[in-house]
């Protein structure tokens, strides 16, 4: 499959890494309907993508994602019914799914402000780098919401435990990165300025150059494991590591082993 070419946000690859740069600094990246709609339809898109091994997503100028669009989605909501309502909020769930299913890791580069929406985001992806100055809120009460928006009530106990996420989702209160990274919310914590690029860049090159079968597979293993007890997931796992041992990325790295040399894989 041919690589995406969105129109609402900025999309390269290089290295095997597709890059999303949300583009609108001006407005902190916050999310229109076209917007959710291009970042759903590229997330679903990319587990075709043979160039492409591994994601970052990350924002321009000072805000990751400031969630959803005061004057493109908000204001125009209060003119729909409930069927236009729940159109939308399965849309925006979209996106969520689309990340978490995606046969790539996706590492996010946190280079500002991460609220509501965006900050669903980030719980989404597989590993989070923020920067100092990067904040984080859940502030769906604030606006008389449900906590539980986008996924946030599956994602948030499996990264920071319940306790920690039934806090972040009654209290709507944004926390700093040090709160963050306290809790487990976030994997790094860098430099302001473009040091969670740079590091989340690195991070995806790594992954990218590994074992891109062995990836999807740890994927879709970590998130089918969560419904599961012990045994089950016990056998799940033998079953994908017998597969994985059968694929010829298992044979190249015991070769490349021996020989002293970095492994190659298809």
């Amino acid at each position: 499959m041919s690589v995406p070419n969105p129109r609402s946000f900025a999309f390269e690859v290089a290295d095997g890494v597709a890059t999303v740069t949300l583009d609108r600094p001006q407005r902190l990246n916050s999310l229109t309907f076209e917007v959710y709609r291009e970042l759903a339809e590229t997330f679903e898109a990319l587990s075709d993508c043979k160039q492409v091994r591994a994601v970052v997503i990350t924002g321009r100028g000072k805000g990751f994602c400031s969630g959803g669009d005061q004057d493109d989605i908000i204001a125009e909501l209060f003119s729909r019914d409930m069927d236009g309502l729940l159109a939308f909020t399965r849309s925006t769930g979209r996106l969520i799914q689309a990340i978490r299913q995606v046969r790539l890791p996706v590492v996010a580069a946190i280079n500002g402000v991460a609220v509501g929406a965006g900050a669903v985001i980030a719980a989404a992806c597989d590993l989070r780098i923020a920067a100092r100055r990067a904040r984080f809120g859940y502030i769906f009460p604030r606006v008389g919401l449900c906590g539980a928006d986008m996924g946030a009530a599956y994602l948030l106990p499996r990264i920071v435990g319940l306790g920690n996420a039934s806090e972040l989702l009654f209290m709507g209160e944004i926390i700093d990165v040090d709160h963050a990274y306290r809790i487990g919310l976030v994997n790094r914590v860098v430099d302001d300025g473009d040091a969670a690029v740079a590091l989340a860049r690195e991070w995806a090159v790594k992954l990218a150059h590994g074992p891109r079968f062995a990836h999807a597979m740890t994927k879709n293993m970590l998130e089918a494991e969560a419904t599961m007890g012990l045994s089950e997931a016990i056998e799940a796992e033998a079953q994908a590591q017998a597969i994985c041992m059968q694929h010829p990325n298992f044979r190249r790295a015991h070769d490349a082993f021996k020989a002293k040399k970095t492994p190659e894989f298809s």
